[in-house]
């Protein structure tokens, strides 16, 4: 079975459109940097360095240290509801767009965080 095109591709070429999805509706690139700090367990630092060596998806969220509250996002995605989707990488991108989209549509920070 042949991987999905997503793990190929940078995190840093989609991390603009996160944040100009983000900001486009009043939100702050502070925040999606919080959102992916949070999923990921990566410091700001870590982030950026992900985002300056180019780190592709499959890297991006294979190195990363995930938060176990991550499995209480719920709901949909490009019609795919997140909860079901199997394959693991696949998967935690797309918490990461559901995580996104919330900050987007102005959901409170804590609930994003699910805290």
């Amino acid at each position: 079975m042949t991987k999905h095109r997503i793990y190929t591709i940078s995190f840093a070429s989609v991390y603009p459109l996160y944040v100009a999805k983000a900001e486009k509706k009043g939100r702050a690139k502070a925040e999606v940097d919080e959102v992916i700090r949070w999923l990921t367990g990566y410091t700001q630092k870590e982030l950026e360095t992900h985002l300056k060596k180019q780190t592709d998806f499959e890297t991006f969220f294979g190195e990363a240290r995930l938060n176990p509250s991550r499995t209480l996002i719920k709901g949909t995605v490009c019609g795919v509801r997140v909860e079901d989707i199997e394959e693991p990488t696949m998967q935690e991108i797309r918490y990461l767009d559901k995580l996104i989209d919330e900050l987007a549509k102005g959901k409170v920070m804590e609930k994003i965080l699910r805290k």
